[in-house]
């Protein structure tokens, strides 16, 4: 099995199956750059050490347990609801963590990653008020009382599905 070492921002080094890596678009292009003997760690500056561990896990799953490609299904429509038993325990982390395994997905370019949390993050708004989400991610509501009547009147069509 051939490995390749990864350097989290922090400096902390990480041994992982070279193929289960190659599930990263980034880490594929950069391994086809070097040589495949090299020894040195591929410095990784924009992932935590703590992220970086998931994504080993995420990628090591799902390179032994392959899923059926989302190519060879003949349902274009984006579903939120499609997510196995495996990747949805896996996404039971703390919401910033979820975050910034968002942001980790999106920078090693690793596409079923980066759907899965963000088809994650859509379950955690879907069925809420504005109210609600915003409760839920800690955002300020910058809107005056005006503001905010203005915005439901333009949107109102948003609120007429039953």
């Amino acid at each position: 099995m051939a490995t390749i070492t990864l350097q989290s921002v922090d400096g902390q080094n990480f041994t992982a199956n070279l193929e289960a890596m190659k599930l990263s678009e980034t880490i594929k292009n950069l391994v086809g750059d070097i040589s495949d003997q090299t020894t040195v760690p591929i410095p990784l500056s924009n992932v935590s050490s703590k992220i970086l561990e998931l994504v080993i896990k995420y990628c090591t799953h799902h390179h032994e347990h392959p899923s059926p490609s989302t190519a060879d299904r003949d349902n274009d429509e984006k579903r939120t609801d499609d997510i196995d038993a495996w990747d949805a325990e896996f996404c039971q982390i703390e919401q910033s963590d979820l975050f910034e395994l968002i942001l980790a997905a999106n920078y090693l370019d690793i596409k079923p990653l980066l759907d899965l949390t963000c088809k994650t993050v859509a379950n955690m708004i879907k069925g809420k008020t504005p109210e609600e989400i915003r409760k839920k991610f800690n955002i300020k509501n910058d809107f005056t009382a005006e503001e905010e009547e203005q915005v439901r009147k333009e949107n109102a069509w948003c609120e007429e599905r039953g």
